[in-house]
Order: C-alpha cells, then sequence, then structure tokens
C-alpha cells in the first residue's frame, strides 16, 4: 500500500496547482487541450512513480485526422487513465450521468465533453448518449470505451455490449480495437495496491462498420481483433 500512496500524494501535488491555472483558462478560452494533455502528463507520472512500465504497439494502425472509436478490453482500474494517456489525440468517454454532478471534476468532465450516461436503461436516455457521442465525434474527438461494460474478475474476455456497437453503425465511425494485459496483475478487481511491473497496450487496425451488414458481425470483428492481442488464457 506504500506505492499507492505515494502515487496519490504525488497526483494530488501536481493535479491541485494545475487544476487552479488550467480549469480557469478552459473555461475562459473554451479550449481544453492544455487541462487534457496536462492531465495525460500527471498520469505518466503516477505511472513513472509507481514503477509501471507500459509497453505500446500498433499507433501506427490509428488514421491521422479521424475520429475513431476505441473500444478496448477491461481488467483493472489501471486501464483507463493507462489508454488515454497514450492515445494518438484526445478522446472522451462515457461516465455514469451523476458524475457530471461532481465539484471540480463534474466541470473538468464537462470541459473535456464526456458523454454522460443514464443507468436507468430508458429508450430516451440512450438517444441522448448517442446524439452526443455523435456531436463529440463530428467535431473530431474520438470516443473510448470498454466494451465487456465492466471489469473482468479474473482477466478473460466477457460478453460484450451492444451500446458501443449501435453508436458505430450510427455513425460510421471506424472503430480501434485495443487489446490491455498486464495491467489485472498490477492491481487486481477490488484492490486498491498497486504495484511495479509492466502493462501492455496494442491497438490494432480499424474495423470499419461499413463493412458489416449487422452490430453482431462487427462485435464479432472487433472481439477477434482484441482477442488476438491477448495472451490465449486471456481471450475467453
Amino acid at each position: 500500500m506504500i506505492v499507492s500512496l505515494v502515487v496519490f500524494v504525488v497526483i494530488v501535488v501536481l493535479s491541485v496547482p494545475s487544476a487552479i491555472v488550467l480549469i480557469p483558462l478552459s473555461i475562459l478560452t473554451g479550449n481544453v487541450e492544455a487541462l487534457y494533455w496536462m492531465g495525460c502528463f500527471i498520469v505518466r507520472v503516477g505511472f513513472f512513480v509507481a514503477g509501471i512500465r507500459l509497453r505500446i504497439a500498433g499507433r501506427e494502425n490509428v488514421p491521422a485526422n479521424t475520429a475513431c472509436i476505441f473500444m478496448a478490453n477491461h481488467v483493472s482500474n489501471l486501464d483507463p487513465p493507462a489508454l488515454m494517456s497514450h492515445m494518438p489525440g484526445r478522446t472522451s468517454v462515457f461516465i455514469k450521468r451523476s458524475l457530471m454532478k461532481l465539484p471540480i471534476l463534474g466541470i473538468c468532465f464537462r470541459l473535456g465533453e464526456f458523454i454522460p450516461v443514464s443507468r436507468d436503461g430508458s429508450v430516451t436516455g440512450a438517444q441522448d448518449s448517442v446524439a452526443a457521442a455523435r456531436r463529440v465525434l463530428d467535431r473530431g474527438t474520438h470516443i473510448t470505451t470498454f466494451v465487456e461494460g465492466t471489469r473482468s474478475p479474473d482477466g478473460r474476455l466477457l460478453p460484450f455490449k451492444k451500446g458501443p456497437f449501435y453508436l458505430a453503425m450510427q455513425t460510421g465511425a471506424p472503430c480501434i480495437p485495443v487489446s490491455i494485459y498486464g495491467t489485472e496483475s498490477l492491481m487486481a478487481k477490488g484492490s486498491q495496491r498497486i504495484r511495479p511491473g509492466v502493462a501492455h497496450i496494442v491497438f490494432h487496425p480499424p474495423v470499419l462498420p461499413a463493412d458489416f451488414a449487422t452490430r453482431e458481425e462487427l462485435s464479432e470483428a472487433v472481439r477477434g481483433a482484441i482477442a488476438s492481442g491477448l495472451p490465449e488464457w486471456m481471450r475467453g
């Protein structure tokens, strides 16, 4: 737990002055780039302090100047910060609508164009989320989603949720499958303890929704790509 505590302290020490300066600046200018990339820098420092080395492969597979939907597996709370801080370009993510009401963080989420999602399962809520996601993509910002919908308890791929593939079919945005492994042993599900070690992120070539007749076929193609970059025991 000492490593986790040191990482927390380092992140707080770097985040507080950055937030004091960059949040008002982002509000005044309407430009969140400096705040976003400072956040990514702080995350990288946190990983360095924790002794976590990230091996990144396939970034050249991401098309330049194109807003994409990144679809990744999910095995640890380390996955979102690890992936978002090493992506080519800025990304939005789906978050619970209630988080948008948090003080300070809620402001950052809105500035970053994060997409609120209602957990009530209503058709209206789903349509609102898709419409918001379309606007984000139209502005040239990526969207990142963890297609299993939750962290895998044992590292093996879970069934995929339908929502990300509905969004992909509706927008036609290229889907970038992403394989993440190694983080499951560095911060296990249900644990706050961070361990040093090596984690891997693999970006696969785009999967184009226009090439598939149904979202089920698209889902299978993305699943095959993600599985191909994982150790065999994780493929489900």
